[in-house]
């Protein structure tokens, strides 16, 4: 689907953001109103490859986040197509009143690609972890938001914001994610799940870096427990799609959502909001950070340590199962 122009033996060496600057450079080789812009983290954000190979439609905008936000805005008024690569913490926060007024208040064709999101760069402390930006975007009328779970989806999620009209947020990390997609040809949609295992005694739904850990999770559920735990990569945050999220309340009457951010707002939030207002009742947890600020560490062991790897996952699924509820279907008593 992305024209991706290198094998899969070198993708599996290739971190997210190399994936998503090479995605990039093939766009911008057949689309000539590309443009890119950084605020002087093009080799950090891996826009430097896009950068390099087009050097007359690239801007940095030096250390000035929200100059580089009302830059894209003037270019996407003029017809062109902004990339904008920084991290999710200075998009999320520092740039905010720009992404709010200037794009996407305007509804304008911007796409963000935020890296070094969630706790990926945990051993920069809070200044650079950002579990919040999903609470925050999410929130921006008119603004979509994706988080691909590996290097195969963002591209997939690349191509697609190019091919969607209007302000799209996409969320990736700052390292070498786990392969959870061996390639791109797969049915990717905007705002539709993928369904990476089948199961009927509960869901986990799961975005991120948190996906790759789901499957594991589904995986040792079946052969130990004998568990048979559905997981649904819940790539689109914004908009949801409610239809997968009901089919396994009415199905599996369990919901487990992992997610590398803030409890509060994000995909948690979000898959509640559907249930809540379906009236349909399910036993539900959400795993995340907790409302607190992160410490500092690696992201293997910040995951472990907020129980948002695969052993986690397996605990609260294990006590999730445990629990009573009223499983029946009769969901008339339930509105």
């Amino acid at each position: 689907m992305a024209g991706l122009t290198y094998t899969m033996l070198d993708a599996a060496h290739l971190s997210t953001g190399e994936i998503y600057g090479k995605v990039l450079c093939d766009l911008g080789e057949k689309h000539p109103e590309i443009v890119g812009l950084s605020a002087d983290l093009a080799k950090s954000t891996k826009i430097g490859l896009f950068a390099k190979k087009f050097p007359e439609r690239f801007f940095n905008a030096g250390i000035a986040e929200q100059n580089m936000v009302s830059m894209a805005a003037g270019m996407a008024s003029a017809g062109l197509v902004p990339f904008v690569s920084t991290f999710a913490i200075f998009i999320a926060m520092r740039a905010l009143d720009q992404v709010h007024t200037d794009i996407c208040y305007q509804n304008l064709n911007v796409k963000i690609i935020a890296t070094h999101a969630g706790l990926s760069f945990g051993q920069g402390g809070s200044t650079h972890q950002c579990t919040e930006d999903l609470s925050i975007m999410r929130s921006m009328a008119n603004c979509k938001v994706i988080v691909p779970a590996d290097g195969m989806e963002t591209a997939n999620a690349v191509q697609a914001a190019y091919e969607t009209p209007g302000p799209i947020y996409i969320r990736i990390n700052r390292g070498f994610d786990q392969q959870v997609y061996k390639d791109t040809d797969y049915d990717f949609q905007i705002g539709k799940a993928v369904e990476l295992a089948d199961g009927t005694d509960l869901t986990i739904i799961a975005c991120g870096s948190c996906v790759h850990q789901a499957v594991e999770a589904s995986k040792i559920l079946d052969s130990v427990d004998g568990i048979k735990a559905r997981v649904l990569d819940m790539h689109t945050i914004k908009p949801i799609d409610e239809e997968a999220i009901l089919k396994a309340v009415h199905e599996t009457r369990r919901i487990i959502t992992v997610e590398d951010h803030n409890v509060i707002g994000g995909l948690g939030s979000a898959v509640a909001e559907v249930v809540a207002k379906s009236g349909k009742a399910c036993a539900f947890e959400i795993l995340g950070i907790p409302d607190t600020f992160s410490i500092i560490g690696l992201h293997e062991d910040l995951m472990s340590h907020y129980k948002i790897d695969t052993n986690g996952i397996l605990e609260k699924v294990r006590e999730l199962m445990g629990r009573d509820f009223e499983d029946d279907e009769d969901w008339e008593d339930e509105v």
